[in-house]
């Protein structure tokens, strides 16, 4: 059950580095600090979209609009989290 424990704990921290970085390219494409008409933006942003935003649009249907910020991805991190740390007290 540890090695299942581990690679749940590897397969969540990787995803919520995923929702960081999909945040961050998207703060600095709102900037104009980096373009999406470079071909590796816009393949990095279209792959970061497509792995989190499945994850993230329920969570947007009940989250309330504060203007424009999102809090999705930290509210979806601390689920992670959360989860993550439920999983390795009963499995380990």
């Amino acid at each position: 059950m540890n090695s299942l424990a581990a690679l749940i704990d590897t397969i969540v921290t990787i995803y919520i580095w995923l929702l960081i970085a999909s945040a961050v390219l998207s703060w600095l494409v709102s900037f104009n600090v980096v373009n999406t008409r470079n071909r590796f933006v816009y393949m990095l942003g279209d792959f970061l979209y497509r792995v989190t935003e499945p994850a993230l649009r329920p969570l947007r249907r009940f989250i309330p609009n504060l203007g424009g910020i999102d809090i999705s991805p930290v509210v979806l991190i601390l689920i992670l989290v959360l989860a993550r740390n439920l999983v390795s007290e009963y499995l380990l």
